[in-house]
């Protein structure tokens, strides 16, 4: 695409500049920047006639009304803000595609960059254009957190721009409940996350701040909701953050869903989603990469900052988690993670035939209270490095009778058990505890099916010699392996699990949430040595019981392969299709 074909564009010379690597930028964002300039060019071929074109008129005014009467709070009190190029490119394609009517085509964007990219400066200046110059008669612009201080800092810092500001001063007042616009009757709020006072709201706009902070999805869901009403013609969902150490959390969604709609296998027309981070973990060791995670580095950003937080983290260990969370976007599951985001989620596929016959080796761990219980078998194969997971869990009916009384929307421990059970991931077990002879069963049901289970994997400290002995006589004596919970029988193992994740050799499968959730969450107790065994986090709905399943499964296989995957000769398995 031309840049003469849109002249001073700022979506453009950022796009080209981005695309053609003249700008280093991760893989998200050069994606999505190419597709932005082949929509571009698109409308600019269909015209009207097209779903969507880029009006540059209307592209450019929340920019020039942001640089022309916002004015700067911190450093320089009162000077003029000065957006960067790439902000100016987001703007653009963010309020510049619309349709025939004029309708902006963007109702939701999510922006993940690294901290002190310049995030609070540039959500109070969204916030005051929605209040202010949007067009929208009676605008309600909410600002949302975890908690309602971080969620003030959105509208006070709105008011801070006001009051150095004489136009906005004019037309904007503060009183007790928020901010207020003369004449077209708008209002600006910060938001607690109690979520019984979400309802009813009517936002035009709605900024949430530091979505990686929140653990309930209901917050996020609740506001998403409000802005359906028919009256708002072009609502605005605005979210900027960091990552974050919170798993299974509504930024984990969000964050698996900018990546489909990236890729292209979720089409969503109206979502915008920019997303800086690296693109491996390695490039933390050059300088010249960090900008892809950290767009206003230089600028806005301060690089050396930057690099004495990289080399303390060299240094120091336990910071390293941080740096790399929070200053460029490798997500991790907690500060002391067993796993990264990307070796768990991978979502490949497989399949065997209905019939086919195979040996595999199982795992379970059992709970003795709340927690979950779990099983799991695996099989490998000769000239094969995959190793194929099945797993199946068990709840009692108590704790979704629970839920489902007290109407929480999420579940216990934020986890929508009732849908997993629904779909067959899950089963509910009656009364208020699971009886482990579950789990005997599980692995008869699935012999039945044609996988033979030669050895299983146990922790002998929950299981008693009556149900012990009941594995024994329906799989054999020798099958039942112990595995003791401890850095002597669980660190190399757990280790060179870790490698084998990361390498995508354990496929868990296309869709398998509940074992991702447990991995996701375990975290590791290192000793003096370096050795590891799994521990929950401080967080005690923080299920790692399928985790300890997969684990128990591992070991056994290491111990027994040779005895196994010769059985599987021949055993035909399609990976990569659903």
């Amino acid at each position: 695409m031309s840049a003469k074909a849109w002249p001073g564009s700022a979506l453009v010379e950022y796009g080209i500049a981005v695309t053609d690597g003249k700008i280093r930028a991760c893989d998200k964002v050069r994606r999505v920047y190419d597709r932005l300039l082949e929509e571009m060019a698109k409308g600019e071929r269909n015209g009207r006639n097209g779903r969507w074109h880029f009006d540059q008129e209307k592209a450019k005014r929340p920019i020039a009304f942001i640089e022309r009467f916002c004015r700067q709070s911190q450093g320089v009190i009162g000077a003029p803000i000065r957006l960067e190029l790439f902000q100016k490119a987001k703007f653009e394609a963010l309020f510049g595609f619309v349709d025939d009517d004029g309708w902006r085509q963007h109702t939701e964007c999510l922006t993940i960059e690294g901290r002190k990219n310049g995030k609070t400066t540039e959500m109070a200046a969204v916030g005051n254009y929605m209040l202010v110059a949007d067009g929208e008669g009676a605008p309600e612009v909410y600002f949302a957190a975890t908690k309602r201080e971080q969620a003030t800092k959105g509208t006070t810092e709105m008011w801070h721009m006001v009051q150095q500001s004489p136009a906005l001063r004019s037309v904007v007042t503060r009183r007790v409940d928020g901010l207020h616009c003369f004449g077209n009757f708008g209002i600006a709020k910060a938001l607690a996350s109690n979520t019984n006072s979400l309802d009813g709201l009517n936002g035009s706009c709605i900024i949430i701040d530091e979505l990686a902070a929140i653990k309930n999805r209901d917050l996020y869901d609740l506001l998403k909701q409000s802005l359906s009403a028919k009256v708002r013609r072009q609502p605005l969902l605005f979210e900027i953050t960091t990552s974050g150490f919170v798993r299974n959390s509504i930024y984990d969604s969000q964050y698996e869903y900018a990546a489909a709609v990236i890729r292209g296998t979720v089409k969503d027309e109206r979502f915008l989603p920019l997303v800086y981070e690296l693109d491996e973990r390695s490039e933390i060791e050059d300088p010249r990469m960090w900008i892809k995670a950290n767009p206003g580095l230089g600028t806005i950003k301060d690089a050396v900052t930057l690099k004495e937080n990289v080399e303390k983290a060299k240094k120091d260990p336990a910071f390293l988690p941080t740096v790399l969370t929070k200053d460029f976007n490798v997500v991790s599951s907690g500060a002391s993670a067993w796993l990264r985001y990307e070796d768990v989620v991978n979502r490949v596929p497989w399949k065997m035939e209905a019939g086919t016959e195979c040996y595999c080796i199982g795992g379970f761990d059992a709970a003795d209270s709340v927690d979950l219980t779990a099983a799991c078998a695996v099989l490998i194969r000769p000239d094969d490095e995959k190793i194929y997971v099945r797993s199946m869990y068990w709840i009692p009916q108590s704790v979704l009778d629970a839920d489902a009384a007290t109407g929480r929307r999420s579940g216990r421990d934020n986890a929508p058990y009732d849908l997993w059970v629904q779909q067959g991931l899950m089963r509910a077990v009656p009364g208020n505890r699971v009886d482990k002879k579950v789990i005997l069963e599980w692995f008869e049901e699935i012999r039945t099916e044609g996988w033979y289970t030669m050895y299983i994997g146990y922790d002998p400290w929950h299981i008693d010699d009556t149900l012990l002995r009941e594995f024994s006589q329906s799989f054999g004596e020798q099958a039942m392996q112990k595995v003791r919970q401890g850095v002597q029988t669980m660190s190399q193992p757990m280790k060179d699990m870790a490698a084998d994740m990361a390498a995508g050799k354990i496929l868990l499968g296309d869709r398998n949430p509940i074992t991702e959730m447990c991995l996701l969450n375990t975290q590791v107790k290192t000793d003096i040595n370096g050795n590891i065994q799994p521990v929950k986090g401080l967080d005690p709905r923080m299920r790692i019981d399928g985790a300890v399943a997969l684990i128990c499964a591992y070991i056994a296989l290491q111990d027994h392969r040779g005895d196994v995957i010769g059985l599987n000769d021949g055993l035909e398995i399609t990976v990569g299709e659903k």
